[in-house]
């Protein structure tokens, strides 16, 4: 790295010169006093002689670096000679040459080509042809052109991964706390002590009451890893309970109990046992073994040895399912522990019901009973069978779901009073504090404020951007603010010896050495990233460039103040403020007379969706990289997501209808960014009707409904659909049902999806597999971008989805094709 860069102007006599030491810094620039551009320069002037002796001593030990040699030392040795200097032989280093050896092909080696294809970039900025033929700055994008050459010998000088060689920075994201992430322990050491201390402040409490705490960090910090490290450390005595955002302000708690359940359905590592399971059975066997008339009995006694030394054996060692010796037990174990909840608690109400629910699902080994009880604690309708082979009665059609799931997350919570504290989690809230959320925002809040005030002996978490806890506090009751903040864990971006450890420690995971995998530059670019999930993301790049020979990663101004950023990344950014700008002013150009429009409807065309000439842009502005990237990162995230989302769909799910419409009313909000639409449900007198939305576009007027439910509950809720299908001739409906709900028997309602089928205007649609990855893939799509987990405009994806996903019925009734065609 000992060297210089010079640049000489003029031909054949030296006109300005600019010498950079090796870090690319401005050591010397002079103008030449006698040549006659210089007659009336305001520019400071020097000698000719003075010149070349500054040269000879800057010179002296140095390799010279310059673009096209030949030409500088032609000029520079007749200005020696004209000077009565003796010429000294520089050791010159040619770019011009170096690129041609060392360079994939080019059409031309001049500096201002390779400077544009190989996106070199000075102070932020790129090559400018305005600009160019001055010293200085032709020996800058010469220093740059250097270092990028000495990027590539470096790269051909590391041994080179096999191309099957997987890897190492590619799954850098945690979307839930119950998958396999390598976890650098010292990265956030101190934030997971506190978060164990908070623990066990909880279990410490004699009045069991629950504490909040919140985890503050960016996108990709790494909230939702260290909940991770929570889950793999304490799983096996602490139930973590995982709940992504509530999308429906009428149903924040029956969603919440809703993920709880899903939680507790996880396997538990180490054993053969779920979060629920582990949970009872020590809550069970604890209950138990405090009540007299259970150890003051030769039965109870001999029941409890059973079960002393390992609470599970209280699935194992209660007899064969359907034995007299089994119900028995099971009988004996309901009533005791029912009998201790009602002097404890109440034998009124919801909860020793849903107690009872529990026992029952305890009982059974079977899993096709044990998933009706589960459906039947989620509070879903069973079919009439289905309730009696599990000795449960249905639930009322009116009660309250919000209520219910409240007192059930309480009973839960009472259960933790005898084992451990519970962890329970609320992830992915940032799109929360967006305008159109404002009142599922509200909701979470009064939500939150029921879970901290009934539910005992739990740590509430949430995990938030900064900026967004700073909204929600103006938001939230202040009580809630005060107990959900007993705790505050602000993630800051680890070191860099840190970072290096982790990029080592995945790199060891495939059996390579971070510090032979990329060159120091490659290093120092990619530890040079804002966060943990910017830092694996551009070392993904960088390994892809290393392995299959892909172009090196663009510079990145993430960590870079905004003055100083690259002309073409602020562009950019303004590109996707003003998509979002101009598609938001859809809808009014829509109401609009053709008269009343611009003249040309190019003058407010979404930028990047429509880019203007190439001649009319600046000479250093790329017109092209821009919607390509975008398109490509959704492309890769598509392609990813889905096949995530097929391994998840056969995983333990509570469906449920309000969650559904949800979602269905977040992908319309989305939409409406990029045209005119509207959306509200209908309404049939006081009827009540499955959840649904009728979604008004410019081409066609349509209904989506969910309707999962079983039994009358079903029944009632599509004969009143049916009613509105024939009340609304103009609009075309469509009832979904997921493929994964029981199979529907009752006479009364397959007679009325027969007559929803045969209406002109109607039709039942049950969601393969292929339909529900779709919706699900256009839902955590749009989610992701809100909550900046997947880094591009809203705007400019929704186009890509729309194209990406133009078979699938929703995009391509949003597209104007028609819903029933």
């Amino acid at each position: 790295m000992d060297f210089i860069v010079i640049d000489t102007e003029g031909s054949p006599a030296l006109r300005e010169l600019a010498v950079l030491d090796s870090q690319g810094q401005l050591l010397y620039e002079a103008f030449v006093a006698e040549h006659p551009a210089h007659a009336n320069s305001y520019r400071p002037l020097k000698p000719l002689r003075a010149i070349v002796q500054d040269i000879t001593r800057l010179a002296r030990n140095k390799s010279v670096v310059c673009h096209y040699a030949q030409h500088d030392l032609d000029v520079l040795q007749g200005s020696f000679r004209q000077a009565n200097m003796p010429w000294i032989r520089f050791k010159t280093l040619c770019t011009w040459e170096l690129a041609k050896q060392h360079l994939p092909p080019f059409e031309s080696y001049s500096l201002a080509h390779l400077s544009q294809c190989l996106q070199l970039q000075v102070n932020g900025r790129r090559f400018n042809a305005e600009q160019a033929h001055t010293a200085h700055y032709d020996a800058a994008f010469t220093h740059q052109l250097y270092l990028t050459i000495l990027e590539h010998q470096q790269r051909r000088a590391l041994p080179t991964p096999s191309p099957h060689t997987p890897n190492p920075y590619s799954s850098s994201r945690v979307d839930n706390p119950f998958q396999d992430h390598l976890d650098l322990q010292a990265v956030y050491q101190a934030e997971f002590a506190l978060l164990k201390a908070a623990l066990g402040d909880v279990k410490a409490d004699p009045n069991q009451q629950s504490k909040g705490a919140v985890i503050l960090g960016a996108a990709g910090s790494g909230k939702t890893h260290l909940i991770m490290r929570l889950a793999k450390e304490l799983l096996r005595t602490n139930r973590l309970l995982f709940i992504r955002q509530p999308n429906n302000a009428t149903a924040v708690l029956h969603h919440t109990y809703s993920r709880i359940l899903e939680s507790l359905a996880e396997p538990v590592a180490g054993s053969d046992r779920t979060q629920l399971e582990l949970l009872l059975a020590n809550s069970f066997v604890n209950i138990l073994s405090s009540l007299e008339q259970v150890t003051g009995t030769q039965k109870g006694r001999e029941i409890l040895a059973a079960f002393q030394e390992n609470s599970l054996q209280l699935y194992s060692r209660s007899g064969t399912e359907e034995t007299q010796r089994h119900r028995a037990r099971w009988e004996y174990i309901e009533r005791h522990i029912t009998e201790w909840w009602g002097r404890h608690y109440t034998a009124a109400g919801d909860a020793v019901t849903i107690l009872r629910g529990i026992i029952k699902f305890c009982s059974y080994s079977d899993p096709h009973k044990k998933d009706l009880v589960r459906r039947w604690l989620a509070a879903s309708e069973l079919e009439t069978a289905e309730a009696e082979s599990i000795g449960l009665e249905n639930w009322q059609e009116d009660m309250s779901r919000e209520e219910f799931a409240l007192a059930a997350i309480t009973v839960f919570g009472r259960l933790s009073t005898l084992d451990e504290p519970l962890i329970i989690v609320f992830d992915q809230l940032e799109s929360l504090g967006l305008p159109h959320n404002t009142l599922i925002l509200e909701s979470f809040g009064a939500a939150v404020k029921e879970l901290l005030t009934h539910v005992p002996h739990s740590l509430i978490i949430l995990n938030l951007f900064p900026e967004r806890w700073e909204q929600f506090q103006s938001c939230f009751d202040g009580s809630v603010v005060d107990r959900v903040s007993d705790y505050i864990v602000p993630l800051e971006r680890p070191s860099a010896a840190q970072l290096e450890a982790l990029l080592s420690l995945r790199a060891q995971a495939v059996g390579l050495e971070w510090q032979t995998l990329f060159t120091p530059s490659a290093r120092a670019s990619i530890l040079s990233q804002p966060s943990i999930r910017a830092v694996l993301k551009q070392a993904g790049a960088y390994f892809h460039a290393r392995v299959h020979n892909t172009p090196l990663p663009r510079p990145t101004d993430a960590a870079t103040p905004l003055a100083e950023r690259s002309v073409t990344a602020r562009l950019h950014q303004l590109e996707q403020v003003m998509a979002q700008m101009v598609s938001l002013l859809q809808p009014y150009w829509s109401s609009l007379s053709p008269s009343d429009l611009p003249s040309s409807r190019a003058e407010v065309a979404p930028l990047g969706l429509s880019p203007p000439d190439a001649e009319s842009l600046p000479p250093d502005l790329d017109t092209t990289s821009a919607p390509v990237s975008v398109a490509a990162v959704v492309a890769d995230y598509l392609s990813q997501k889905r096949l995530a989302l097929a391994a998840d769909y056969t995983r333990p799910t509570i469906i449920q209808d309000a969650n559904e419409i949800g979602k269905l009313a977040a992908i319309a909000a989305a939409f409406q960014l990029h045209q005119a639409l509207e959306f509200e449900p209908l309404r049939v007198g006081r009827s009540k009707l499955p959840e649904h939305l009728r979604i008004r576009t410019a081409q066609q007027e349509f209904v989506i409904g969910f309707l999962n439910a079983s039994g009358t509950t079903f029944t009632a809720r599509i004969k009143n659909f049916n009613q509105l299908v024939a009340l609304h001739p103009e609009i075309k409906f469509t009832l979904l049902r997921d493929g994964r709900e029981p199979k529907l028997t009752g006479a009364v309602g397959l007679a009325e999806i027969e007559k929803l089928q045969h209406s002109p205007n109607g039709q039942f649609q049950v969601m393969t597999p292929d339909d529900r990855i779709s919706f699900e893939l256009i839902y955590n799509c749009i989610i992701d971008i809100q909550e900046q987990d997947l880094e591009v405009a809203l705007a400019l994806a929704l186009p890509l989805l729309l194209d990406s996903l133009s078979d699938y019925w929703l995009m391509a009734a949003l597209r104007g094709q028609p819903l029933h065609a």
